[in-house]
């Protein structure tokens, strides 16, 4: 007997990655699961556990994380929940196309305007620097947050400088680095999202001055912009940024590192050769069958030789072998 045919959605396409198993769909944010409850329960699981996988590869593995949040997409494209997470992934794994058609897409779905700066760089990265511009000026008349203001600066700033126009940009990124930031001018946001807007804004600064510090490079100013770099590197403790690695650069200090260099390895054999006896050292030492001329009488007990099974205070212990570097 035949069996029945799949629920729509629920077979995976050949070009698809399986459906993650184990997985812990705890994790995914209240506001997420709740959009997801509107499908049906076996269905729900499936994109649950595909959007799972997405936000845990997305650091390590933007293009796996964009194959399943493709996966997600096509069985649930109605929700802008899983319309943001294929668009997110495809921005992170340089799919700059699929990106802006996404984002698009939400701003249709939801009305927001937070997606503009995201959809200028998808623009200039597809090399149209005209439209970024264009999304730019849309942007001034509109409410946007103070870091998504601070990303557009960054963004137009840059389509500027792939059309040439290298004074502009720099003129627009001192404009926003020595003018008062921007301020919030919608409702004042609860105390959670008030902490993490802050924290946003502060990363949004270490960014613009990374870009200044980037763009004055371009035109010569080294002093300024080792300085700009500098303060970029303050505002970014957590190093999102490589402006400490400029930084250093700019100051002569290089470390070269090979990647492929296994410490722990190296480590091990530096201890393996520690533990081997020293042939060279036995054949200096004098034989024991063959006494030394100056070597008193066994014969007559010597006062000052401490007996053999007494330890000698001054030797200490040797250790068995190097503490593992990484505790």
């Amino acid at each position: 007997m035949d069996r029945p045919p799949p629920r729509p959605g629920l077979e995976r396409r050949a070009d698809e990655p399986r459906v993650p198993e184990g997985v812990d769909l705890s994790t995914l944010h209240r506001a997420v699961r709740a959009e997801l409850r509107g499908l049906p329960k076996e269905l729900e699981q499936v994109v649950a556990a595909y959007l799972v996988a997405a936000g845990e590869l997305i650091d390590t593995d933007p293009k796996a994380a964009y194959a399943h949040a493709e996966a997600a997409r096509r069985r649930a494209a109605r929700l802008p929940i899983v319309r943001e997470a294929a668009a997110e992934t495809a921005y992170a794994a340089g799919e700059y196309a699929a990106a802006l058609s996404e984002y698009r897409a939400l701003r249709r779905m939801t009305g927001a305007v937070d997606y503009l700066p995201v959809m200028a760089d998808c623009e200039r990265a597809l090399g149209r620097p005209q439209q970024a511009l264009a999304l730019a000026r849309e942007s001034a008349d509109l409410d946007l947050e103070p870091a998504l203001r601070t990303e557009m600066t960054i963004v137009a700033a840059g389509a500027r400088a792939d059309l040439g126009q290298q004074a502009e940009a720099v003129r627009m990124l001192r404009e926003a680095v020595t003018s008062p930031p921007p301020v919030r001018t919608g409702p004042p946001p609860t105390r959670g999202a008030a902490a993490e807007a802050k924290e946003q804004e502060r990363q949004a600064a270490a960014r613009l001055r990374y870009a200044y510090a980037d763009a004055l490079l371009q035109t010569g100013a080294t002093e300024e912009a080792r300085r700009m770099f500098a303060e970029a590197s303050a505002r970014d403790p957590e190093q999102l940024t490589d402006a400490r690695q400029r930084l250093d650069e700019l100051d002569g200090v290089t470390l070269d590192i090979d990647e492929d260099l296994d410490l722990d390895d190296d480590l091990e054999r530096v201890d393996e050769a520690d533990d081997e006896p020293d042939d060279e050292a036995d054949d200096d030492e004098p034989d024991d069958h063959e006494p030394d001329d100056d070597e008193p009488d066994d014969d007559e007990p010597d006062d000052d030789e401490p007996d053999d099974d007494e330890p000698d205070d001054d030797e200490a212990p040797r250790p068995d072998g190097a503490d593992d570097p990484r505790g």
